[in-house]
């Protein structure tokens, strides 16, 4: 029985050990983190609107999703029972043009022979949930701030990951909170964000975004974990509008805000082979132009409404029963981005609200290509300061426990 609990004894110490060194770890990574100073929001502003379909072609939109998990690290991680067959197969039957996988930590090449093919990884292995979707990819970054971050550390992150990646994606902002609204007004350096996924919409992080001068694009993806689940399947996607399926189009033409997001509509307990069929029924977006002062957007078929939304999350103006709509810009405007709710069909003709639209926006700018350019700068004395004070403080902690570990060994002699 001694020699039982002997044995217990050293596997809990060696757990705590390691939960130690996991710590101290974390510790150092915390104090090293650079401090910023972050510039106050400013709306968009100028006296011209960008439009980021103004070169589309109705007949090019591609369907894509960069968020799917397979098999991966010996099956330690979620989607241990997804194989790269059935993921094909599966995405195919939908009508995907561009499908990709994006595994935790791990670039995947199964397509790389493939003209659709994309490198691509989910970055981020906090237990908040503060990942990031990289396109693009050519190297993994295996630094994280695991158990906190905060805008800094945050801000940290897209920057050492900007070099490596062709576009960044903010995955699943409002999972566990990852990126909160107040803090991603801030944020800049990345691309698109994950507005549009199977669990999660992240509509009020986008608009925080873009009130505070953000030219950040939609992202939409399934994030599935079980390619045998129809529910998780087919829920979300992004449509890009592209001449030709390959790397170069798809991924300037996202970085342009050439693509829209779609949440796709299905009834509780619809088998594959309907979903395949309800997929064949999915709208087209045909045009977004803007004429003077007026932006026009027209569909392949009615649809319940358009929103019309704007700074701060406001619906400036609605439209019902109609495959077009018009917003004229106010003075006040900064961008306007389009919602566009379809009717649900099934055996009946119209049966409320189904599949919905979220277009990229259209937002003033003076003329210069917009970009989501890194503004934030690291205030080095600041820095410094808290480098030198959290050091100190760490390692008058490390010297406070040795000194009660050799008195207690003094006291047992």
């Amino acid at each position: 029985m001694k020699f039982v609990l002997r044995i217990f004894w050293k596997i809990i110490k060696g757990i705590l050990f390691f939960l130690g060194c996991f710590l101290l770890f974390e510790l150092i990574l915390f104090f090293i983190a650079p401090i910023y100073d972050f510039p106050q929001p400013m709306p968009f502003t100028g006296d011209q609107w960008y439009n980021p379909y103004k070169n589309m072609d109705s007949a090019w939109w591609r369907k894509t999703n960069f968020h799917f998990h397979t098999r991966a690290w010996g099956g330690l991680t979620s989607g241990r029972n997804n194989t790269y067959e059935a993921f094909y197969k599966t995405y195919k039957r939908f009508g995907y043009d561009a499908p990709q996988i994006s595994n935790y930590q791990r670039i995947d090449h199964f397509f790389r022979d493939s003209a659709f093919y994309i490198p691509v990884y989910e970055h981020g292995f906090g237990i908040r949930k503060k990942h990031q979707i990289l396109i693009g990819s050519r190297n993994v970054l295996w630094l994280d701030y695991s158990i906190y971050q905060n805008v800094h550390h945050r801000q940290h992150i897209i920057n050492l990951l900007r070099n490596d990646n062709d576009i960044i994606a903010l995955a699943h902002p409002d999972w566990e909170n990852g990126y909160p609204p107040d803090q991603v007004k801030y944020l800049s350096n990345y691309d698109l964000m994950e507005v549009l996924d199977y669990n999660w919409r992240s509509e009020p992080q986008w608009d925080s975004a873009l009130s505070s001068g953000h030219p950040v694009y939609i992202l939409s993806d399934d994030d599935a974990h079980d390619i045998d689940q129809p529910s998780q399947i087919h829920r979300c996607a992004t449509y890009i509008n592209a001449q030709q399926v390959n790397r170069k189009n798809l991924i300037q033409s996202l970085k342009n805000g050439n693509a829209f997001g779609a949440e796709i509509y299905q009834m509780d307990g619809e088998s594959f082979d309907r979903k395949v069929e309800l997929a064949k029924e999915i709208p087209t977006l045909n045009s977004v132009k803007i004429k003077g002062d007026t932006l026009w957007v027209s569909v392949s078929e009615k649809a319940f409404k358009f929103n019309f939304i704007g700074q701060q999350r406001q619906i400036k103006k609605f439209s019902h029963l109609t495959n077009k709509a018009w917003y004229k810009f106010k003075p006040e405007d900064t961008y306007i981005r389009t919602e566009i709710v379809f009717l649900k069909k099934f055996r009946f003709p119209y049966v409320g609200a189904g599949t919905r639209f979220l277009l990229n926006p259209v937002f003033r700018y003076n003329g210069e290509p917009p970009s989501n350019i890194l503004k934030a700068e690291i205030n080095w004395p600041r820095t410094w300061i808290f480098r030198i004070l959290g050091f100190g403080s760490l390692i008058a902690l490390i010297a406070f426990i040795i000194q009660i570990r050799r008195r207690r060994k003094g006291e047992k002699r």
